[in-house]
């Protein structure tokens, strides 16, 4: 490197080899196994997309499903907006990343500065590696997301205690046209006995679909942020289609104490 070349300050893998591999050419055959296992979509592509964060063993098989609807697109979506909870630091609002790009064992990912110095504008949105260091809900979505679109810039929020207008906010101003694709991740319920977590997460995905905003902890994990976009969704009248529907017990075999996971998918703006 010359003295007049910039460093890259990038986002390391946290949970590469723990909730997904770290080898390159196993992640690449694991991903395309689940996605060749789904069907091919029939809809248009969506603007948005609702996706399960848990080991690959997991909740592969259902964020396969989601990312399903994006093969073949490579190219036309240039920038992915990438909305995850929060789960080993306290955040108060939405934080970004103070970062060039995000690594993962298939390459170099990088953050789109321009748009996350205009979020860093709006109240209740700040600048923080600390959420961001471990965190496994924005980290497990970007081998699918490479996989399917090749090369995008990334736009990473980790969500903490924030109104869905703030978060229906955040998403609206850097929303975009056909080129920008939104994904929220986020589980469903969490350690239920199997029938009971069908149960629940049978009804949390009516409530998705039916584009209802006031979701709560026992049902997603990610619940601030969906109710968030499902008020973004009415306002800009978009349709929900649920994709996938199961839990850990459905994927693991242990149906002792499950995980929902469930992906949808929004369109029409």
């Amino acid at each position: 490197m010359t003295p007049t070349e910039p460093v890259i300050r990038s986002r390391l893998p946290a949970v590469a080899g723990l909730f997904y591999p770290d080898d390159p050419y196993e992640l690449r055959a694991v991903v395309r196994s689940y996605l060749d296992a789904v069907p091919a979509p029939t809809a248009d592509r969506p603007k948005a997309l609702i996706v399960p964060h848990a080991g690959y063993v997991y909740s592969g098989p259902v964020a396969a499903s989601a990312y399903r609807t994006l093969v073949g697109r490579s190219g036309s979506i240039e920038r992915v907006v990438l909305a995850g909870p929060s789960h080993r630091v306290p955040v108060a609002g939405i934080a970004l990343p103070d970062v060039a790009a995000f690594d993962t064992p298939l390459g170099r990912i990088p953050i789109d500065t321009a748009t996350v110095q205009r979020l860093l504008e709006l109240p209740g949105v700040y600048a923080s590696n600390l959420p961001h260091r471990m965190e496994h809900s924005l980290e497990v979505q970007l081998p699918f997301l490479q996989m399917t679109l090749g090369d995008f810039s990334l736009v990473p929020l980790a969500v903490g205690d924030a109104a869905p207008e703030a978060v229906a906010g955040v998403l609206d101003a850097c929303w975009g046209g056909p080129e920008t694709l939104v994904v929220v991740s986020t589980d469903l319920s969490h350690y239920h006995d199997y029938d009971n977590a069908r149960r629940v997460d049978a009804e949390t995905a009516r409530a998705i679909v039916g584009q209802a905003d006031d979701l709560h902890d026992e049902q997603a994990c990610g619940c601030r942020l969906l109710n968030g976009l499902m008020r973004l969704a009415r306002r800009r009248q978009l349709r929900v289609a649920a994709l996938d529907l199961r839990n850990s017990g459905d994927t693991s075999g242990d149906t002792a104490r499950v995980v929902g996971y469930g992906a949808f998918a929004l369109y029409g703006d």
